[in-house]
């Protein structure tokens, strides 16, 4: 019963991106297209997952045990940006047309607030380290949800006839503000 409130809480009640307002860049920057939007998805759950099994680790077998948890911020965005560079040469490798399409927002992933939020939260929140990867694969789940019906809503708009004043910026800020008080309907529910 744990493990499921963890997971409805991460996908729908605490939200990453609409609930506590973490991962806006590549939300609001990789969400023109479905396409993108689930690669995107793809590398936030991969970057994600791994980068809470290894800042828990370390937090737990260094910088706890050597009374160095000071370091903690440096030492978190050391591994997240070293993940970041392995996912850009699978990908590389493996997907180029998606690579390409990610372009300029892969990179974003190193900064993306919602990694080193969770790794951090999976610390703060005490959490062993089974909790810790439900606890990211599940707020992973919840971006990629957030992500996907976004950029879905956002090519539909494209296809409107808005007035000129409301193209682009104006109406994807408005639809996520729709989206998150939407899920505001989920507080309360775990």
């Amino acid at each position: 019963m744990e493990y499921f409130a963890i997971v409805i809480g991460a996908i729908f009640v605490n939200n990453i991106v609409l609930a506590q307002f973490l991962g806006i860049c590549p939300y609001i920057g990789v969400s023109a297209k479905v396409s993108t939007s689930v690669g995107m998805s793809g590398a936030v759950l991969f970057v994600m997952t791994l980068a809470t099994i290894v800042t828990f680790l370390i937090y737990n077998f260094i910088l706890e045990p050597f009374n160095v948890t000071y370091l903690q911020t440096i030492s978190y965005i050391l591994v997240i940006s070293s993940l970041v560079q392995m996912v850009e040469i699978i990908l590389k490798k493996v997907s180029p047309e998606l690579y390409q399409a990610l372009g300029i927002f892969l990179p974003l992933i190193t900064t993306n607030c919602a990694i080193m939020g969770v790794a951090l939260l999976t610390v703060q929140n005490e959490f062993n380290l089974m909790q810790g990867v439900v606890f990211a694969i599940s707020h992973a789940a919840g971006f990629a949800l957030a992500i996907i019906l976004f950029a879905g809503i956002r090519e539909h708009l494209d296809l409107m006839d808005l007035p000129k004043a409301m193209r682009g910026a104006p109406a994807a800020l408005v639809v996520a503000g729709i989206l998150a008080l939407a899920f505001m309907g989920f507080a309360g529910l775990v």
